[in-house]
């Protein structure tokens, strides 16, 4: 991936990185890298949180302090962040969100508003031209987004404004496009600045009920961060009012339609502004980050998260088992409490951790470690309580102790059971990692956030293919390490 980041002439001095974050959706991606280089322009080092799962996990981790901004709409943080429907303008919310440390930024020019997007075929067979119209198709299929769906100003909002009497289902929002061109679906929600919208033939429903509220976007920060970085908070100031919606949607359409990296377009978005950024007369030089060093630090960060949790679940899970296994009530409730732990849902899992340790490397580990306990204290248990009877008989007739029963006859025959919980932890962990890259971990999860966001098949490639073979690598090495650990017994 190449692209071009600007050369200060002098240097400005900016003791600590900037974290700058985004959402998971491609033109919050677009816009974090914006800020992102416009600052590395100024020389100021930032820290990238890109692919954060949604927007009240950025809310959140900006109130933890674990970034410092990211770039919001005013109707979500009206609507879905503080239920403040009546709270619209830049400075009303201000005022409210000032007690929470926490300041909007002046807007950067263009309001993305939601919009309902039908096949343009369908809609002129039908005559579809505005939302309310949908309400006398029930037959029709329409699939929204998931945050759409649960959002106040989304789906439950909407369908008593209009009276819509439709079944709907959920969706990731870029598949949406792919599904209602490729007629799986008839509607969905859109962006009004979505690139997606030049791509594809489909027409926009005017909402002719005036339900949906602007949507401005704007960077969202903390005020002690405000404070302590004047200049930062300078050089994104420069942003204010310089995209409009045609332009968005033009910036969008050359990530979505000529199959530009979002980072390759900031890049040339800062290039033909860099006067109205103040970034005049100082030098372009080449940046390039290689498939290759982007893939190895993607794949160190996948075993570093990984490699942590599942040594951590080895060493307790183990301990544990050969703690509780021969009193079978008490054995019976530890793996219960871990089976129930593999019933929540590993993002929401993730998300949990959020209040607790922040976002980032922290919560992804102790979620994963959580996640391999099971069937790590399961195997073991179960194959340390079921040793052949007559064997123990035998070793307590020989006057063999309590532990040396564990090291001569428990444990060598209960091997090929622990390892095989280990194997499949190695697994669980290795795949479920994928997901961390939404609170900010990293790792191959990275690429295959980013290309669901942008419909990339080949992003999503770069991180499915390399998680593959590392859980294959891992039961290879596993099972290696159990035939000696075997023959050690022997």
């Amino acid at each position: 991936m190449a692209c071009l980041v600007l050369a200060p002439a002098v240097m400005a001095k900016q003791a600590e990185p900037v974290r700058v974050a985004s959402k998971n959706f491609a033109e919050n991606y677009l816009l974090a890298e914006i800020v992102a280089q416009l600052l590395e322009g100024q020389g100021i080092t930032v820290e990238r949180a890109f692919g954060l799962g949604g927007t009240l996990i950025c809310y959140q981790a900006l109130l933890n302090d674990e970034i410092d901004l990211y770039v919001e709409y005013t109707g979500t943080l009206s609507q879905a962040i503080l239920q403040r429907p009546e709270v619209t303008g830049r400075e009303e919310l201000n005022a409210v969100i000032a007690e929470r440390g926490l300041h909007l930024m002046p807007q950067l020019g263009f309001n993305n508003t939601y919009a309902i997007a039908v096949r343009r075929q369908l809609a002129e067979s039908l005559g579809l031209r505005n939302i309310g119209d949908l309400a006398e198709y029930p037959e029709l299929r329409l699939v929204f987004s998931h945050e759409f769906l649960e959002r106040g100003d989304g789906w439950p909002g909407l369908s008593k404004r209009y009276a819509l009497p439709h079944s709907v289902e959920g969706i990731e929002h870029a598949l949406a496009y792919q599904a209602i061109a490729d007629g799986a679906i008839d509607a969905t929600d859109a962006y009004s600045t979505d690139g997606e919208l030049s791509r594809y033939p489909l027409r926009v429903l005017e909402d002719d009920l005036a339900y949906f509220p602007a949507y401005m976007a704007a960077p969202l920060v903390r005020s002690e961060w405000l404070q302590g970085a004047p200049v930062a908070a300078q050089s994104v100031r420069r942003l204010a009012g310089l995209m409009d919606a045609a332009a968005m949607q033009r910036l969008n359409a050359e990530v979505a339609v000529s199959d530009k990296s979002y980072v390759e377009v900031a890049s040339e978005f800062i290039d033909s502004n860099r006067k109205a950024l103040g970034l005049e007369g100082r030098v372009l030089q080449s940046a390039t980050a290689t498939f290759w060093a982007d893939m190895a630090g993607h794949v160190i960060r996948h075993l570093q998260l990984t490699g942590l949790a599942l040594g951590a679940a080895i060493f307790i899970g183990l301990i544990l088992s050969l703690a509780v296994f021969s009193n079978r009530r008490l054995a019976d409730a530890v793996v219960y409490f871990c089976g129930l732990l593999q019933t929540v849902p590993s993002l929401a899992l993730l998300a949990l951790m959020i209040p607790v340790f922040g976002i980032g490397f922290t919560p992804a580990v102790v979620a994963l470690f959580l996640y391999s306990l099971l069937p790590i204290v399961r195997n073991a248990v179960t194959a340390l309580a079921t040793v052949d009877p007559t064997l123990v008989r035998v070793s307590e007739a020989l006057g063999l102790s309590r532990w040396q029963q564990l090291r001569y006859l428990r444990v060598p025959l209960s091997l090929p059971m622990i390892f095989a919980g280990i194997r499949t932890a190695a697994v669980i962990s290795i795949g479920t990692a994928t997901l961390a890259a939404f609170i900010g971990a990293g790792g191959l999860g990275e690429p295959i956030v980013v290309g669901l966001s942008l419909n990339d098949t080949d992003m999503i490639l770069r991180g499915a293919i390399p998680a593959a073979m590392l859980a294959i690598l891992a039961e290879f090495l596993f099972a290696a390490l159990q035939k000696r650990v075997s023959r050690g017994y022997q």
